[in-house]
């Protein structure tokens, strides 16, 4: 039952934070409505986030699998979720903005395009900080 239960935390864990703006959106909603003017300084912190949070999955993912215990497994959760929630701070973006560009690009494919795009070039810059470090400590 123990093993099952480190199980489902970490499957709530690895799916939860990147589909929260899904969640948000009842079904009875129509879709958003291109009522924020996304500019690009936004769209970049996005992008920024978007790669951090998903770099922390990667990272937090590991430790909750090897997670001993219910108890150990909530304490590795709720750190990466306080890292996510860093993430979004630093970046200026709340929660809601985070969602609400989700939802905007969702809609929008033109903007969806333009993200993806920002999502790539902020993973190829996180990349070659990471070649950079490793050649550094060689």
């Amino acid at each position: 039952m123990r093993i099952t239960s480190l199980k489902t935390i970490a499957a709530i864990f690895v799916t939860g934070f990147l589909i929260l703006p899904c969640a948000r959106q009842s079904p009875a909603q129509e879709p958003p409505q291109q009522q924020m003017n996304i500019g690009d300084t936004q769209l970049r912190a996005f992008a920024k986030v978007y790669v951090e949070i998903e770099t922390i999955r990667q990272l937090y993912e590991t430790r909750l699998k090897e997670a001993k215990s219910l108890e150990e497994g909530k304490e590795i959760q709720n750190e990466a979720v306080s890292k996510m929630q860093g993430a979004l701070t630093r970046q200026g973006l709340t929660e809601d903005s985070y969602s609400q560009i989700f939802e905007i690009a969702r809609a929008d494919e033109e903007l969806r395009k333009k993200l993806v795009e920002l999502i790539n070039e902020e993973r190829g810059v996180l990349e070659e900080t990471h070649s950079q470090f490793h050649s550094f400590l060689s």
